[in-house]
């Protein structure tokens, strides 16, 4: 056992990890802190899993029952069906969410979700507008952006999108450890405001979790079920029969994100009826892990107000 595997396993026993449920084909894990406040679920984004949460688990389990979740294809979760080819869609993980909360019991949450898992949660309102008590989202890809994603000044920030759906990408950079470090410490510090922001130990828990058998080809699998959805919004703009979300959102998006631009966070009040945006100054793409403190003020202010409610 490696030494990022020991310190992986000791913090899934701290932060209640290990657990799973099974629904809609899936094997979900997750983590649970916290049992005696309203249920917040937290939703990652890409390249990450439940424990990109460890600076947040034990401050919002002050106030809440917490869990995290990876999904579909990302850590330790993982479809049921051996061929593991179920795309990875907004749908599909709006059903996973679904199945996830009859599972444990869970009529009603909030959801703070990150990048994929925020991409991702606009559809679980929609489809569940009784199951969503309130939305924070931190760097959000919407609808919205439509076009935008073809900005020439767009396009050289986003080639990975491209890259991960190529057969090539999983054997390159999961050729070894050293190369699945390279690539994702690149994403992860480079998406930063601070660029040693994770640091060399953390960085170890990543590589060995996406160094699983499988885990990176899953991981991209995202980008291939993106891709069409992508090219029609550069081709035709934001689409405009999307329903209005009620559920009350908060939003914190990193100033200095230069991957999903600040600048785009202000549609979404195009089609949620109660938002707040905010900038998360000397933040980049991970505002929850970058400003821990700050985002875990925001979130229990939020959540502590419209889960009480």
């Amino acid at each position: 056992m490696t030494e990022a595997a020991r310190r992986l396993a000791a913090l899934k026993e701290r932060f209640g990890a290990g657990r799973f449920v099974e629904t809609n084909g899936a094997r979900l894990h997750y983590a649970r802190l916290g049992d005696s406040g309203p249920p917040l679920i937290l939703i990652h984004g890409w390249p990450e899993f439940w424990l990109t949460w460890h600076r947040n688990l034990e401050a919002l389990a002050e106030d809440f029952t917490v869990y995290a979740i990876d999904l579909r294809g990302f850590g330790e979760s993982l479809c049921l069906n051996t061929r593991d080819d179920t795309p990875l869609t907004p749908a599909v993980v709006s059903a996973d969410i679904a199945g996830f909360m009859d599972a444990l019991g869970i009529e009603r949450a909030g959801f703070a979700a990150h990048d994929v898992g925020a991409n991702a949660m606009q559809t679980v309102a929609r489809d569940h507008p009784d199951r969503v008590a309130a939305l924070f989202f931190f760097n959000c890809p919407h609808p919205g952006i439509g076009k935008r994603w073809a900005d020439p000044d767009t396009i050289p920030a986003i080639w990975y999108q491209t890259f991960h759906q190529l057969d090539v990408a999983t054997r390159l950079v999961g050729y070894n450890r050293d190369t699945i470090r390279i690539y994702l410490g690149a994403m992860l510090n480079g998406w930063s405001h601070d660029p040693n922001c994770f640091d060399a130990d953390d960085l170890e828990l990543w590589v060995e979790t996406f160094s699983r058998p499988g885990a990176l080809a899953r991981s991209f699998s995202w980008y291939k079920a993106a891709d069409a959805g992508r090219r029609r919004l550069m081709r035709e703009g934001p689409p405009r029969d999307l329903s209005t979300v009620t559920a009350p959102t908060r939003v914190f998006w990193g100033a200095e994100d230069p991957i999903i631009k600040p600048d785009w966070a202000a549609a979404l009040a195009d089609v949620y009826s109660d938002i707040r945006i905010d900038l998360a100054p000397e933040a980049g793409h991970f505002v929850h892990y970058e400003q821990a403190e700050a985002a875990n003020r925001e979130m229990r202010a939020f959540f502590g107000e419209k889960l009480s409610a």
